[in-house]
């Protein structure tokens, strides 16, 4: 009986090193994670590309987390549209292929509706597919019906903001249009698309404190320029380690969704990159 037990102390011993030594590994490899954050990648980036090509790519630069696009064709045999259209045999697809990857689909957009029934249909596929988070820009006439399906279904609204002059550009906007709304609506915080518009990303994050839920991540060429390109994360214009510095003192918790739109045939070097130095400065 002796020898059972101590073979047994053993074994638990053994196991619950080995499980230590693979969380220390995994944190070391992807430090992000200690803070809450989901670094993925929007399919967008992989535009020219299958939704099943995209998940390959993403994988091969070591992020586990997507945010899909609306309109992006599945692949893999499938002919259909990323989207709520997409029937029940292109969602178990879907499914599949996130679960081949080993790839979780977190976020979806950016996204609209054209009247309330189409913001519901949004909603409910968001739901059925497990999404935490729709990045939109809705009409202001829409936003008490994005406020109600939020809670409705547990669903996160992200208000995403595209260069001036779109109606989202600048933080007073979506601050506003928070207002008395949904506490599952907040910022999905573009910071590139801030630098075109000539803002700083860091003013702005500091406005939307407490709001920010998701986030567009990129790193420019230039500032203030809305033809500026991408380039590899902490290379560019964007001050990056106080971006950095001020998600860590917001406490943010959420995906950061990588959105390279450059060199669109062959990012992936640049993606995995871009990866590869952010989480060298978060250590």
């Amino acid at each position: 009986m002796k020898l059972k037990s101590i073979a047994s102390t053993l074994l638990w011993a053994f196991c619950l090193f080995f499980t230590f030594t693979v969380t220390a590994q995994r944190s070391a490899k992807h430090p992000e994670e200690k803070l809450g954050w989901k670094l993925g990648a929007q399919a967008y980036t992989f535009r020219l590309f299958t939704f099943a090509e995209a998940l390959e790519k993403i994988k091969s630069c070591d992020l586990r987390f997507v945010e899909a696009f609306p309109g992006q064709t599945i692949g893999a045999g499938s002919t259909e549209k990323f989207g709520y259209t997409l029937s029940a045999e292109g969602r178990q697809l879907v499914k599949k292929l996130l679960k081949d990857n080993g790839i979780t689909l977190h976020a979806f957009g950016v996204v609209g509706g054209k009247d309330a029934e189409e913001w519901e249909k949004i909603f409910a596929f968001a739901k059925e597919m497990g999404i935490q988070v729709i990045t939109c820009e809705p009409q202001e006439s829409h936003l008490d019906i994005v406020s109600a399906l939020c809670d409705k279904y547990n669903v996160k609204a992200a208000l995403h903001n595209h260069p001036d002059p779109s109606h989202y550009w600048k933080p007073e906007v979506v601050l506003n249009a928070l207002k008395g709304r949904s506490k599952n609506m907040g910022a999905a915080a573009d910071v590139g698309h801030w630098m075109r518009s000539g803002l700083d990303p860091i003013t702005c994050l500091k406005q939307l404190e407490g709001r920010v839920i998701h986030s567009h991540f990129k790193d420019l060429n230039e500032f203030g320029d809305k033809k500026a390109h991408d380039v590899h994360w902490g290379t560019g214009k964007l001050p990056i380690k106080e971006v950095i510095a001020e998600l860590k003192r917001q406490k943010f918790k959420g995906m950061l969704s990588a959105e390279y739109e450059y060199n669109w045939e062959n990012s992936v070097t640049d993606v995995k990159q871009s990866a590869a130095n952010f989480r060298a400065l978060l250590k």
